[in-house]
């Protein structure tokens, strides 16, 4: 319903002259917000079995942490001597750390639609343009990535273990800890409605901000600018492990996500288009 609201507000948009350019030139967006909703009618799990274990066994293999204490033991979903980052972050959590996971990850979505904003508000749209179908890119690729490969984030195993149970709920995981600090239900109202928990590889939390900060850095924002988007894009990957969001290899495989839409568009896309525009004026 959401993909037909917007659909509407696009062709209405179009139909007057005097906001036809604003609607072509956030075309990206609404193909990327239509293509994320209309994902719920074929859920990434009809294509493909679901990785629950796989995923977690190989995180262990590439970055498990040996037990020592009986609470560390107790975390661990299979019973074995080693521990996932986020099994070890389940226990070992503080009031600080819980307060910036939160703000970091609460800027996951409005940073980079605010630096699109802002981009667009003064003018720039040459990089307003290439932004957005950067953006629009890396999601597409992203998008491909859930249906190849269906797989559970980490809380999913240390709150149901390793059979996937289809209708699972979305779940705040160690994001409750920061609703618990503010006393408001912030990520419960946005996580409960989350329709697929099966769509974690690749982390496009891991990928957002890094795309954000490659633009910011390539159209000469201030260094300040630039510098608060990188420390933003670090503090994400590390909330997204810290939180039992997503595995390491989520995040690793989120950022490659991102640099292969970035120098697919900048290298081949852009490029093309560029140069024929160009010839076209000569």
């Amino acid at each position: 319903m959401t993909s037909l609201y917007l659909i509407a507000v696009f062709a209405l948009l179009m139909a007057w002259q005097k906001t036809r350019k604003f609607a072509l030139y956030f075309l990206p967006w609404l193909i990327f917000a239509v293509t994320y909703d209309s994902m719920r009618f074929y859920p990434n799990y009809m294509v493909g079995s679901i990785d629950v274990r796989g995923l977690y066994e190989a995180e262990k293999s590439l970055f498990g942490i040996a037990a020592q204490t009986p609470t560390e033991f107790q975390a661990i979903a299979d019973h074995s001597q080693m521990m996932i980052p986020g099994e070890y972050f389940s226990v070992h959590h503080a009031a600080l750390p819980d307060l910036m996971a939160g703000f970091f990850y609460l800027c996951w979505v409005p940073v980079p639609v605010g630096f699109a904003l802002y981009l667009f508000s003064k003018k720039e749209y040459r990089w307003f343009v290439r932004f957005s179908w950067t953006f629009l890119a890396v999601n597409l690729i992203g998008f491909v990535g859930y249906y190849i490969h269906p797989a559970s984030p980490p809380w999913y195993v240390m709150e149901y273990g390793f059979s996937p149970i289809l209708g699972t709920p979305g779940n705040v995981a160690g994001l409750a800890r920061f609703d618990e600090l503010v006393g408001y239900p912030v990520f419960h109202s946005i996580y409960c409605h989350n329709a697929n928990v099966f769509a974690a590889v690749p982390s496009l939390h891991a990928a957002y901000m890094l795309i954000t900060t490659f633009y910011a850095a390539k159209s000469h924002q201030h260094w300040f600018t630039t510098a608060a988007f990188a420390i933003i894009c670090m503090g994400i990957w590390w909330t997204a492990v810290y939180s039992g969001h997503h595995y390491i290899i989520d995040v690793l495989l989120g950022i490659t996500t991102a640099i292969i839409g970035i120098l697919l568009m900048e290298k081949v896309v852009f490029k093309r288009f560029l140069n024929r525009n160009s010839q076209e004026v000569h």
